[in-house]
């Protein structure tokens, strides 16, 4: 679990960018991971036995179940537009790394790279991923942890040249800007704690204490990966000083700077992390679209009657063929876009800014409504995309904004309309506590399904069926 986990929230732009980072910013180009790493610890010592006990397969059937019902199609929308576009993230920096690897055109290296995942995601479905994963955890720390990171600081010429060559604001623990962390913090510590990636991870441990615990694990792993992925940057501006992009760096000091044998075991490195965040961003989208828009565009078509049983087989099928689709139109953004950073910090801002405060709000507040919830959710999404085509992508006020804007919907509509039905939150609290979960939610996968291993009995059904 704690394999899986780290290899989920550390990706393309953590590894290619949080380099980029430290080389512009020197060591407090660590700050975009540690935050990374700060909220999976929030999320795994203080919400992850909450969220694996409610027994969902999404974020907006947990608001769904929290709020009576009506607030999962919007919401959905949202949780969508953010998983896709955290695939894309992950599937552009392929172009980097095949580009070093096998000297290749972007375009061919993006569609090599994201059609071995759609492949292995299709196929496979969760549990794949699950081992995929624990392959590509430890090819990525032996790459980058044990290799790149001290061959880097020797070929700076150790951390006193480095003190030498380079201005003092580069080991400062701010340098990169107060402003500049707490931006950081609102988009990626509270983004781990509501993202449809990050919950159908908690979703898949055995029980609470593997939830706990073994987040925590990842978490510490991920503050550790901060931290070198920074000094590899602070190396690579002694060694290159002066490289046209700083995403550059990477890239530079892996090809100029390892022997051949190295050099490919830093490359699968950088492949194992964009491989595994890649592959889990693109079954949450694919979850996300087939359960929260598409089933939910199906059931209003019907007008709201139950669909006839198809099978767990059937629902399988159907999954991998979510997957496909959502792996292809993945691609197909990936090679239109360029920016890892941009856009991830797209993906970021219309998560946190559209969905933070009704998720929050469910946990923490019982006076929360439907209402104002799904108003929270339309102003904070609107509010970020406005003012990010407004300031651009990457400047803070965006972020900032949209949250007091869905904070205060959330609670004026909220306070306007009548509570919640006791009846609703008295369910709430029963799955909150480990009872009153569909008996559906601990049946086994069917056979012919991608069965759910032994070791995970009584985890969440979205392990083993395609999602």
């Amino acid at each position: 679990y704690s394999g899986t986990m780290a290899a989920i929230v550390l990706g393309g732009a953590s590894t290619i960018g949080g380099v980029g980072l430290g080389y512009k910013h020197g060591l407090s180009g660590a700050w975009m991971v540690l935050t990374i790493g700060f909220g999976l610890l929030a999320l795994s010592l203080f919400f992850s036995a909450r969220i694996s006990r409610l027994k969902v397969y999404t974020v907006s059937e947990m608001l769904d179940l929290r709020y009576g019902g009506r607030a999962g199609l919007i919401t959905g929308l949202v949780m969508w537009a953010y998983t896709l576009m955290l695939a894309v993230t992950s599937t552009i920096a392929y172009a980097t790394i095949f580009d070093v690897l096998l000297d290749v055109p972007r375009t061919l290296a993006i569609v090599l790279g994201g059609g071995i995942v759609v492949a292995y995601s299709t196929l496979g479905g969760m549990w794949s991923i699950t081992l995929t994963d624990m392959v590509q955890f430890v090819v990525k720390t032996i790459g980058v942890l044990l290799l790149l990171l001290p061959i880097a600081v020797v070929k700076a010429g150790g951390f006193g040249a480095l003190r030498d060559e380079l201005p003092a604001t580069y080991f400062e623990p701010l340098g990169i800007g107060g402003e500049t962390i707490f931006t950081y913090v609102l988009i990626y510590t509270f983004g781990m704690l509501i993202g449809q990636d990050i919950w159908q991870r908690v979703f898949t441990a055995r029980d609470d204490r593997t939830a706990r615990w073994g987040g925590t694990v990842a978490g510490t792993y991920c503050l550790v990966y901060a931290v070198a992925g920074a000094v590899i940057g602070t190396a690579a501006k002694v060694i290159y000083p002066n490289l046209a992009s700083a995403d550059d760096a990477f890239a530079t000091i892996v090809t100029h700077e390892l022997p051949v044998g190295v050099r490919g075991l830093v490359l699968a490195a950088a492949l194992a992390a964009v491989m595994s965040t890649s592959s889990g961003a693109l079954i949450a989208c694919a979850t996300v679209a087939n359960n929260d828009i598409w089933s939910r565009l199906r059931a209003a078509a019907r007008g709201g009657q139950p669909a006839p049983d198809a099978g767990a087989h059937d629902e399988v099928r159907g999954n991998r063929l979510f997957i496909l689709i959502m792996g292809a139109a993945v691609v197909v953004i990936a090679i239109a876009l360029n920016d890892v950073v941009q856009a991830l910090t797209v993906a970021y801002n219309l998560l946190v800014g559209g969905l933070l405060i009704p998720i929050l709000g469910g946990l923490l507040w019982k006076r929360g409504t439907v209402q104002g919830a799904l108003t929270s959710v339309a102003v904070g999404g609107l509010t970020v995309s406005a003012l990010m085509w407004h300031y651009g992508i990457l400047a803070d006020q965006p972020i900032y904004y949209g949250l007091l804007a869905s904070l205060a919907a959330y609670v004026v509509v909220s306070l306007l309309t009548p509570p919640t039905d006791p009846a609703v939150l008295a369910t709430w609290r029963e799955r909150l506590a480990g009872r009153g979960a569909p008996e559906s939610a601990y049946a086994p996968a069917a056979e012919g399904a991608d069965a759910v291993p032994a070791a995970h009995a009584g985890a969440h059904p979205g392990t083993g069926d395609g999602r």
